[in-house]
This record gives C-alpha cells, structure tokens and sequence, in this order.
C-alpha cells in the first residue's frame, strides 16, 4: 500500500501486527521502507518542498498556493513543456522562453529517486540547458508511479521509454535550497529551491 494511502486515506479496521525493530533479530535482513517512503524522507532530508495531492483539483490548488506565497502570479515562468501551460491554464500562467526573465521554472521529470530523494531530468525537461542556467525555484509536477529505487532503474525506464530517440543532458537534481543553506557540501551543486507537485495515480 502506498505509503500516501496509510497517511491520507482510511484508517483499516484490522491491525496489521508488527513486530518492533528492537524485537527483530539481530541476524534478520535490515527491513527496507516501500520506494515511495525513502523517497519522501531522503527529499525532505534534501532541503526539498513536498505536496502530496490526491487529484488534479488538489495540484492546481496547491499550485495556486505557492504562487501566492511568493507572490508569483504575475511573474514570468520558463516553461519548456507547453504542455503544463494547458494543463493549468485556470492559473494564467505567464510563460517566456527566456529562464533570465522568469521567477521561477515549472517542469515535469523522468523519475523519482527513492534511494537519495533525488529528481531524474533530462533534455525533455530543460533541453540542453545547465542547471546553473536555470532559475533558482522549481515547481516540479510528478506523479506516484515515478518512483523508482536507484538512477540505473531510471535510466533503463528512459531507454524503454525513448526507443526512437533516447533524450540527453540526463542528470539528477540532488541539492535543495533552503533557508539556512550553509552545508559547503552543497558548494557548486546548483541547489534549488523546489516543490514538489505530486498526484497520487496509482
């Protein structure tokens, strides 16, 4: 059961009985956490903005949400996907083809990455753009059945994806800004301030 359900959804009338880690035997193999809930802790742990929403009312709601928060409405977005400009086109979004001119950039990705909480993109998403060259705040829309474990499962789901034409400039974002971002281990990184848009379609 996604680990969204056991947060959001109805509360089961049997119990599953669970045996605490501090019971299990010390030769038991280490219980692994479902993909979706290492990729939320690794993500947060990241510096990055989690919304989980349950249907597209919700993402547009939760969208309208941080454009007020940082008082975006009126702003520039860079917008490579035309697509997203029709799918929350109630918004008003004001796009330019320009990343220097907008506030913020709104994309898709390739995949989630349950293993570090890191976001899988590539040439479909920022073309052959740097990450540098891209504006300091993201707003990621993403669904639950992009989860994978590691960037090899990613990368194979590219190539089977992609069979005509495999996309380029793959790479991860891993780094989140956040409000005290002092961690020199994010030094040169690119780090962004980003949310995360997720529907729950599974």
């Amino acid at each position: 059961m996604s680990l969204f359900r056991k947060l959001f959804g109805k509360k089961s009338d049997q119990p599953k009985e669970q045996i605490p880690n501090q019971e299990r035997s010390k030769y038991m193999p280490e219980v692994k956490l479902p993909a979706d809930e290492r990729f939320t802790i690794n993500f947060k742990s990241n510096g990055g903005k989690f919304l989980y929403c349950e249907n597209m009312a919700e993402i547009k709601e939760s969208f309208n949400a941080i454009l007020d928060e940082n008082q975006w409405h009126n702003e520039k977005v860079f917008l490579i996907d035309e697509r997203l400009q029709d799918l929350f086109k109630e918004l008003q979004l004001n796009p330019t083809a320009k990343a220097s001119e907008s506030a913020y950039f709104l994309s898709t990705c390739e995949y989630l990455i349950s293993d570090d909480g890191s976001l899988l993109i590539s040439s479909n998403q920022i073309a052959e753009k740097k990450l540098y060259e891209l504006p300091e705040h993201f707003i990621i829309f993403a669904t639950t059945s992009q989860f994978v474990e590691n960037i090899g499962e990613g990368l194979k789901g590219i190539k089977t994806k992609s069979k005509a034409t495999i996309p380029t400039n793959i790479t991860t974002i891993k780094h989140f800004a956040t409000a005290d971002d002092k961690d020199f281990l994010t030094y040169g990184s690119s780090a962004k301030n980003l949310y995360l848009l997720l529907l729950e379609d599974l």
